[in-house]
């Protein structure tokens, strides 16, 4: 393993490596992570080779084969770019394949370097390693000018949020060191880049092959009077796109080594946690105490961000891989409805009707395309219409997770807010993604409740009039004992929906109740029977539920609505058609992994399969009610128990 040959004892050398290796101790400002990309043959390696001999960063030995391999090929230069091409396959083309990774020092600064490939069918391993950079060194050949790559590489930087830009003109010596060419150059890129949402960008003329402007100045460049490129390292401001305020802690691993101790092991992601915080475990909401940090040397107060730890809690709580620990009043979003920009890495394009595992952080979850939006060109960065992703391209998606994750937007949050795909046949990664925030809902597309505000706004056939009952609501809800009501059930399917409702009605019946029960199945074998499953469909499919539970609540029922009813605003338009205090929401709360497991219909398992398209759950979203009148879980409490609480319910609101 390399050392900095400027650490002269041993211990110097361990201490460099601790402190590159663990950039939450000690990296600190002192770090700075970057990478390279551009278009083949640009001179990455030769460059980051140039970096690393001028600064001393090299062994004699390594030295020493790099000149005997570049007399080997009959090179008229000692070839520096073999310090970063460490496979035979780059050796033999003098191109870059995969990401190769170099640390080094200066006495005001540590470095780890991603040098990244630039030819186009590897445009994948440079997201790889550009995404956990602060700065990029995009490098332009002075000879071909801003190519597509050029952009390209710009495009992805912005992408993933790379604060820091740094745009290398290379080769200004086959150009005889000309300005005009330097300016043209600048012209140009800043002309792409005001296309982008770039936050820092500086152009530095240089000859790598020479060593002009890497370290030290070029006196054949006298018309740049800039920064050196190791002088702009080493002095850019670093650590800006670090989240020092969120503290995340995915919990990879759960030790017990006896029955005295319980601790969570994991890497902070963000932010910075101390002992005796407040903390909330999530998915399962249960809130407790640190009690201690712990790691292999001692046991600190604080832990921040790159720091892998140990924690334990006070409260003995069930915690497993995948969940994470964050503070009490700092939450995570939650959702199972990702919107997200996707760079496709696999030679086999996307499958819209196939799922994928999705990793994030140390969360495993089942997900699919619910929608594919549209891919980017990066030349002209135009929208354009598609069907699936190939190779290296960049589209945004609307995804659907058969579990919720907790995260941050990627913009806010690099760590919580990015995450893999996996093919689940072959375990090979597929995609990488950024999430912009939740995936769009129908309540953002249609805003059903400005429709709502009043019975004129509601659709009806022209010429009619609507007919008085004869005998009115009041008059039936005095002969019948009770007062009529609607309690609309909804949940995901399986929840218990249908099986909790037909036992309060079996209840309010024995008792001389009157009532009327709506199913989601059997409205769509007559009344329904001409819809689909689409997001307007569906909206159609409650307006007309709703439409009839009215009819039956104004002839003095409690009528009994059971529907996923998956939106809030459809669900919201029932509850306007009512007086209020009428309508009951009843939300039937079950785990998606519990509903999967009874699938009494084996509809999840053939929507797992991509089957069955636009299924609550799986491919389309469901919405949890924000203020629902009763929630219960069909999970923890026995039926008799949920109809107890319902009953007590509608006897304190004075329905029965």
């Amino acid at each position: 393993m390399m050392t900095n040959p400027n650490a002269t004892t041993p211990q110097e050398k361990v201490d460099l490596l601790e402190d590159v290796s663990r950039p939450g101790v000690k990296a600190g400002v002192d770090l700075l992570r970057f990478t390279t990309a551009g278009s083949v043959d640009d001179g990455k390696s030769t460059l980051i080779g140039r970096l690393l001999y001028d600064s001393k960063a090299i062994f004699e030995d390594q030295l020493e084969a790099v000149e005997r391999a570049s007399e080997t090929r009959g090179d008229e230069h000692v070839d520096l770019a073999l310090l970063m091409d460490g496979l035979r396959a780059e050796r033999e083309q003098k191109i870059t394949i995969d990401v190769a990774y170099r640390y080094f020092a200066t006495p005001k600064r540590k470095f780890i370097i991603a040098d990244t490939p630039g030819h186009i069918q590897y445009t994948r391993n440079m997201v790889t390693g550009a995404s956990t950079a602060e700065l990029a060194i995009i490098l332009i050949d002075a000879r071909k000018g801003v190519v597509t790559q050029s952009r390209r590489h710009g495009f992805l930087a912005t992408l993933l949020q790379i604060p820091h830009l740094m745009v290398a003109i290379n080769k200004m010596d086959l150009v005889d060191y000309k300005q005009d060419v330097y300016n043209q150059i600048m012209a140009d890129y800043k002309d792409f880049a005001s296309k982008l949402s770039v936050q820092d960008i500086v152009f530095i003329p240089i000859s790598a092959l020479h060593g002009d402007n890497v370290v030290e100045k070029s006196y054949k460049m006298p018309w740049y009077d800039g920064p050196t490129l190791l002088h702009h390292l080493e002095h850019v401001n670093v650590g800006a796109s670090r989240n020092l305020v969120d503290f995340r802690f995915p919990v990879q691993y759960v030790i017990r080594p006896n029955q005295d101790f319980r601790g969570f092991a994991g890497q902070v992601a963000s932010g910075r946690v101390a002992v005796g915080e407040e903390v909330v475990v999530l998915p399962s909401g249960l809130q407790s105490k640190v009690k201690s940090i712990v790691t292999y040397e001692s046991e600190p107060d604080e832990a921040i961000i790159g720091d892998s730890v140990v924690l334990t809690l006070e409260d003995e709580i069930d915690i497993s891989r995948g969940d994470m620990i964050v503070r009490t009043r700092n939450l995570p979003q939650k959702s199972g409805q990702l919107d997200a920009t996707l760079c496709w890495m696999s030679e086999t394009p996307m499958n819209r009707q196939g799922a994928y595992w999705l990793q994030h952080t140390t969360r495993l979850v089942k997900t699919l395309i619910s929608e594919l939006n549209y891919k980017i060109d990066v030349d002209t960065m135009h929208r354009e219409p598609t069907d699936s992703l190939a190779l290296n391209e960049i589209g945004r998606v609307q995804l659907t997770t058969t579990q919720p994750i907790f995260y941050d937007r990627y913009q806010i949050n690099r760590n919580t807010g990015s995450f893999i795909l996996i093919d689940p046949y072959t375990n090979n990664t597929v995609a990488a993604g950024m999430i912009r925030g939740q995936s769009r809902q129908i309540s953002d597309l249609i805003d059903i409740q400005a429709k709502v505000e009043s019975d004129t706004m509601r659709k009806k056939s022209t010429d009619v009039v609507w007919e008085s009952i004869g005998i009115s609501r009041e008059m039936r809800e005095s002969k019948n004992g009770h007062k009529a009501a609607v309690l609309w059930f909804t949940g995901l399917s399986g929840s218990g929906k249908s099986t909790v409702a037909k036992k309060v009605e079996q209840f309010l019946f024995d008792r001389g109740g009157r009532t009327m029960f709506l199913d989601g199945d059997n409205v769509r074998h007559g009344l329904n029977g001409d819809l689909g499953f689409s997001e307007h469909d569906r909206q159609e499919n409650i307006r007309r539920v709703a439409e009839v539970a009215r009819l039956g609540f104004e002839h003095g029922n409690i009528v009994l609505c059971s529907f996923i009813s998956p939106f809030q605003a459809d669900r919201d338009f029932a509850r306007s058609l009512l007086p209020q205090g009428r309508f009951f929401e009843v939300f039937v709360k079950c785990d998606i992994e519990v509903c999967k497991r009874r699938d009494p219909k084996g509809l999840y398992a053939r929507a797992l399969k991509g089957e069955i398209k636009n299924f609550t759950g799986i491919s389309s979203p469901y919405e949890e009610p924000a203020n629902p009148e009763i929630v219960f879980e069909t999970d923890l409490h026995s039926t008799e128990e949920i109809v107890a609480q319902i009953m007590s319910i509608l006897q304190a609101r004075e329905i029965i």
